[in-house]
């Protein structure tokens, strides 16, 4: 381990995953955030596949953080597959909340998916 740097790291990751799934969770209960996420295409409450999907990335948030959390050593589990397929997922988001047309889903999530590539990318250099 590299220090207490990729534990610091690996627990802001997995508190803001944590968020993100709450907010997945909200769009899927039917919260009216449509205006934050998918472009604001969708304002309000989702349709019922969107709602469906934001279900999934629910569950995909909490199992990036879990594992991130593994790969690190703060949770105790086999051999994790790594935070490579982590990390390339999370850029490709914090791209897309970057040029998303909704000004509001920009201001939100643009800065959170920009600190979580940043823990990841700490870890992922301490730790290889």
């Amino acid at each position: 381990m590299a220090g207490i740097a990729p534990f610091l790291a690996a627990n802001l990751f997995a508190l803001l995953a944590l968020v993100v799934a709450g907010f997945q969770l909200g769009l899927a209960l039917g919260r009216p955030w449509g205006h934050l996420t998918m472009g604001g295409r969708h304002p309000g409450v989702l349709p019922m596949v969107l709602r469906l999907s934001a279900l999934i990335f629910c569950v995909l948030w909490v199992g990036m953080g879990w594992l991130v959390l593994a790969h690190v050593g703060a949770i105790h589990t086999g051999p994790t597959p790594g935070i490579l397929p982590v990390l390339a997922l999370c850029f490709v988001t914090m791209v897309l909340n970057l040029i998303t047309p909704s000004k509001e889903e920009r201001h939100l999530w643009g800065p959170v998916t920009i600190v979580m590539v940043l823990c990841l990318s700490l870890i992922w250099f301490l730790t290889h």
